[in-house]
């Protein structure tokens, strides 16, 4: 069964079997090449075919395939990985790791380290999390239940208690005001009104992405993340970064949290800590959550929480070589350089096309919103066939773009150059040519 799709679909539209990548290119089985505007799924920061990483899985597989970070033991690359990843975010105060498979398993370690934290601190009765509309948080039933909206639930209901979510500050679709820093403080005000409301004894954490993805790439306004500290602080609630995408560069800083100068208490990685590819993800901590554990609490101080790949030893050391190209090539900054580039690019795309609603990114993560209707913003549905369309025409264009509902995600490999963007703005001015709308 292939995710996020009906198994029916399979019938009528196959998908295409991807045979091969080097650089910002993939090529089907049919010996089609495509520019990646998906980066795999914002996951393939440095690029394909990479030889530093191809390498260091390879000796690494040779030299210790496999052990495990369970009681007794450990692995080199794990341990070299850890200080790597504590390095690269000494500037947001982060001091212990806990290691995953990808980003639902990052946000899962997440929320119980959360929860955990304040049993240690002799507060147990905060165990709930808040988090936002349009948030996308990974699909394990912690996660989940997170996420804030009904498409990624609706299946799975009943989720689990404890979990509340609140107004985001969606510039382009909110009820409020056009306003962005307006907006934020609006945003902020509704939040702290259901801290006050669910009682700021009883809740764990605020999890949020720096930059929303899944939920249609939604940039806040500058101030919002700063208010999110301020408020967190203000009623002793932990921060939770979800930088599953944002994290190691794709949105123009080393961490999405960092863009907006703001240092959280909890950081999930995961896509491009590895490049994509093998599975990995990381948990993060700073020393305020890491300390609790210092104490002697008998039973509870044990951290009853992993996965028989945590720190998986091949998975690190392509983490560790992934790291490395992003750090060495300023990939970051690329990212901030060519995503200013590309979205000015799809500004001027949004003028000469009417069904382009809003145009809207930060670094190497960007969205073009589809609309029936300027003026009254109204969306394509999943039943309209004019997005599918406008994706397909790329595709058969050769160039690779995700489609949901009425949304473009634009996330290619960080890698990418100001002729690549050229040559998708292209292919996308010739989509919506020959499907006028």
């Amino acid at each position: 069964m292939h995710p996020m799709q009906d198994p029916k679909a399979l019938h009528d539209h196959r998908p295409l079997i991807i045979q091969s990548g080097e650089g910002v290119h993939i090529t089907d089985i049919d010996g089609r090449r495509f520019i990646d505007c998906q980066g795999g799924l914002w996951c393939v920061n440095a690029g394909y075919g990479r030889r530093e990483i191809i390498d260091a899985v390879t000796k690494q597989m040779e030299e210790l395939a496999y052990y495990s970070l369970f009681p007794g033991s450990t692995n080199v690359p794990a341990i070299a990985l850890s200080q790597k990843l504590t390095e690269v975010a000494a500037e947001e105060g982060m001091v212990k790791v806990s290691f995953g498979l990808g980003g639902s398993d990052a946000v899962e370690s997440a929320l119980k380290i959360a929860r955990q934290y304040w049993k240690l601190e002799g507060q147990p009765d905060k165990v709930k999390f808040i988090s936002l509309y349009n948030g996308y948080h990974g699909l394990n039933f912690g996660g989940m239940s997170a996420c804030g909206g009904n498409a990624w639930k609706s299946s799975y209901e009943p989720l689990m208690p404890g979990f509340f979510q609140v107004e985001s500050p969606h510039l382009y679709r909110n009820p409020f005001t056009n306003d962005p820093e307006e907006l934020a403080e609006i945003c902020a005000q509704i939040l702290e009104r259901q801290i006050e409301m669910q009682a700021p004894g009883t809740i764990a954490a605020l999890i949020a992405e720096p930059v929303q993805g899944a939920g249609g790439v939604i940039v806040p306004p500058a101030s919002y993340w700063p208010r999110l500290r301020q408020i967190c602080d203000k009623y002793d609630i932990l921060l939770i970064a979800d930088e599953v995408i944002t994290g190691l560069g794709r949105s123009g800083s080393l961490f999405g949290s960092r863009g907006w100068g703001v240092k959280p208490d909890i950081m999930c990685l995961a896509k491009g800590i590895s490049s994509g590819y093998v599975p990995l993800s990381a948990t993060l901590v700073n020393s305020r959550v890491a300390q609790a554990w210092e104490r002697d609490a008998g039973f509870t101080s044990v951290y009853m929480h992993g996965y028989t790949y945590s720190g998986h030893p091949v998975s690190c050391a392509a983490a560790l070589a992934a790291i490395d190209i992003v750090l060495d090539e300023n990939l970051a900054e690329n990212a901030r350089v060519v995503g200013d580039y590309f979205l000015a690019k799809l500004l001027g795309l949004k003028e000469k096309h009417r069904a382009i609603g809003d145009v809207r990114g930060k670094g190497l993560m960007l969205a073009v919103e589809l609309v029936k209707d300027r003026t009254t913003k109204e969306s394509f549905g999943p039943a309209d066939a004019y997005p599918l369309a406008i994706s397909e025409a790329c595709v058969n264009n050769g160039v690779m773009i995700r489609t949901i509902v009425n949304k473009l995600i634009i996330s290619p490999p960080l890698t990418f150059t100001k002729e690549h963007v050229d040559e998708v703005v292209e292919v996308l001015d010739r989509a919506f040519v020959a499907n006028p709308w």
